[in-house]
């Protein structure tokens, strides 16, 4: 979607945490996919199915509603 937000205060997305796979990079596909596979981690999720563009969109909501937006991606 190409949102960037800042989540440097979250060690979960450090290079250590759970979520680090995400960090530094648009990661809409994964985050659709529910994937932590770092091939996954790729700006593309137009082609996916309704159910993981829904998926998307609940995640855009979340990191909305906890980090502030500080960028967009330029493609």
């Amino acid at each position: 979607m190409g949102t960037v937000f800042d989540v440097s205060g979250n060690t979960a997305y450090a290079p250590e945490g759970a979520y680090h796979i995400f960090a530094g990079k648009d990661a809409s596909r994964a985050l659709a996919l529910s994937s932590l596979k770092a091939e996954d981690c790729r700006p593309d999720w137009e082609d996916l199915a309704d159910k993981e563009k829904q998926v998307l969109n609940d995640w855009f909501t979340f990191f909305s509603k906890r980090y502030s937006i500080v960028g967009q991606v330029r493609r």
